[in-house]
């Protein structure tokens, strides 16, 4: 190349973000400026819902970026009300339309793995809310996502009119706590006053000590109206209900359930011993499995440092998706998230591995056949030959309505497992279904 001939100009890339520092969004010497808020900080997980809520609660969040390990703990306890907690998040989809595109999904409905994540920072944002002693001299506590009990679709969400969602804390046990979101919109064509619940979520957080890591005790909830009395003593049922399952789950296993198991095995059996022979309407378990993996980096990490809780969920759902598409051969409909267990934290670096599969169908001949999918993931250590559960995902899909009109007479299969493992992961999660249906 010609030393003497000119270069074209390079073309300057910057950050989409703003430095967390007053002046140049570049400038590298910030030893004399002011710190601006929260939410224009890089290198955290940034949404325009996560923005606008550390911004709103900016205070309290700054006292968890570097919290007071030295300082004593809440002496006593508060009592606080449901309303002192809720909170409410506005999308103005109809008239803004930047924010319209970020939420778009090829049907012109809003993206549901975006919305898992705006209702996990908004179900933590109403938790340390709840649990703010408005103390700068304690140490706060350390919120974790527990569990979602369950997330249903009641109507889809259009991504073009005004969408909200409204939440608060409905039930606390010594170190736990249950929030209810509520996802609002108004039917197209109706006036905004009408709004119509579209899809209702629960969420379960519990706190631990910050210095010690053990479970810390949170501040009481005195519940005011018939509203909140209502939601109090279902929340408690549940709580009673959910502590029950596992010994209600064994002691049907020991009073004759394991028959059951021998009848979905043999199903299983026929397909591993004479694949001749078996049923075409049938599938294998393991013929069903998706998987992808990823490395955590630290642009998905929340404000303690961990992968957000939200994050995970998106690529589980994703994965999900995919599945029960290449499992039904039409285009989805997601109904349920029915139950996600947070049983480790995942950190910046973890290698993660997501497997998904179909547990089991139900009405596989009807408009509506049922597809209830599994999503696990895994946090792989291979240095260590390790690998840890971090995350059990439990979806529920249907079929698009145009999708099966135009597929009349394409039949969903029925899922059989193969070995005795995988039976009794279909028959637990049956009978949780059941259970969850039930209360």
């Amino acid at each position: 190349m010609d030393s003497n001939s000119s270069a074209p100009n390079p073309i300057p890339i910057f950050s989409t973000f703003t430095s967390p520092f007053e002046g140049s969004p570049r400038k590298s010497d910030s030893t004399s400026s002011t710190r601006k808020p929260l939410s224009l900080w890089p290198g955290m997980y940034h949404s325009p819902v996560t923005n606008a809520l550390w911004e709103t609660r900016s205070r309290i969040f700054e006292r968890l970026l570097d919290p007071p390990l030295d300082a004593p703990p809440q002496s006593e306890l508060l009592t606080k009300t449901p309303s002192g907690s809720r909170m409410t998040i506005l999308y103005n989809f109809s008239t803004d339309y930047i924010l319209r595109e970020q939420y778009r999904d090829p049907w012109n409905e809003v993206r549901i793995g975006k919305l898992l994540e705006d209702l996990d920072a908004l179900a933590g944002t109403i938790s340390v809310k709840h649990c703010s002693d408005d103390d700068s001299t304690t140490r706060p506590l350390y919120l974790v996502t527990a569990s979602v009990d369950r997330m249903v679709l009641k109507k889809p969400i259009s991504v073009d009119v005004d969408l909200h969602i409204s939440g608060a804390v409905t039930w606390v046990g010594r170190s736990s706590i249950e929030i209810q979101l509520d996802i609002t919109q108004p039917a197209t064509g109706e006036a905004a006053v009408t709004d119509s619940v579209a899809l209702t979520a629960t969420f379960i957080f519990v706190a631990r000590d910050y210095k010690t890591g053990k479970a810390a005790p949170v501040n009481r909830l005195s519940p005011e109206t018939e509203r909140e009395k209502f939601l109090y003593e279902a929340a408690e049922a549940r709580n009673t209900l959910r502590k029950s399952k596992i010994t209600n789950y064994k002691k049907g296993i020991e009073n004759g359930d394991m028959n059951r198991f021998q009848v979905l095995l043999a199903e299983g059996r026929i397909f591993c011993d004479m694949p001749a022979l078996a049923d075409r309407d049938s599938i294998l378990l393991r013929d069903t499995r998706l998987e992808n993996s990823l490395i955590c980096q630290p642009q998905q990490r929340n404000i303690h440092g961990r992968i957000f809780g939200g994050f995970l969920m998106h690529r589980a759902f994703e994965l999900a998706f995919s599945t029960a598409y290449a499992f039904a051969g039409m285009m989805p409909s997601f109904l349920e998230v029915d139950h996600v267990d947070f049983l480790r934290p995942v950190d910046v670096g973890d290698f993660l591995r997501f497997k998904s599969c179909v547990l089991y169908t139900e009405n596989e001949t009807s408009d509506q056949p049922l597809i209830h999918l599994e999503v696990v993931a895994h946090v792989t250590r291979p240095e260590m030959r390790s690998s840890e559960v971090s995350n059990r995902f439990y979806f529920t899909f249907t079929v698009r309505p145009e999708a099966k009109a135009s597929n009349n007479g394409h039949r969903i299969r029925k899922v059989v497992p193969a070995t005795e493992e995988e039976a009794r992961r279909i028959i637990e999660r049956m009978d949780a279904d059941s259970l969850q249906s039930f209360s």
